[in-house]
């Protein structure tokens, strides 16, 4: 017969952001490079968007969730991880691929910062132009 995993693993990426996501069955402990969750993201908005896909698929308190982060920012680190929790959570169950697919969550965000050009201070800002 065959018996389910107990750890379910995937990754998400965001901006320059690497988020390696393992969800195990548990009572809902978040704990991300070893810290609590809420002290790692401390802006109420990141907890938020990382939280979206346990609220849509109605599994809040199920999962134990370990996470290792590294790069970017902290915007960049939430989304990569809400993209691997979302991958995780449809390889537990692959019928919440829909609802999660609806709310835009499966697709990964492939804006990435411009390169900055030779001859500018930036990617597009240009030096003040003097005309005489």
């Amino acid at each position: 017969m065959f018996q389910q995993p107990q750890q379910w693993t995937a990754t998400g990426r965001r901006k320059a952001a690497i988020a390696r996501i393992y969800l195990r069955p548990g009572t809902g402990i978040i704990k991300v490079n070893g810290r609590d969750f809420e002290n790692y993201f401390p802006q109420p908005i990141s907890r938020m968007q990382i939280l979206q896909p346990f609220e849509l698929t109605e599994t809040t308190s199920q999962f134990d969730v370990l996470v290792n982060v590294c790069g970017g920012g902290s915007t960049g680190q939430a989304g990569a991880v809400r993209l691997g929790l979302t991958r995780a959570l449809m390889e537990y169950n692959p019928e919440f691929r829909g609802v999660l697919k609806k709310a835009g969550f499966v697709t990964r965000d492939a804006r990435e910062v411009e390169r900055k050009k030779y001859g500018r201070p930036g990617a597009r800002k240009r030096f003040q132009f003097s005309k005489r």
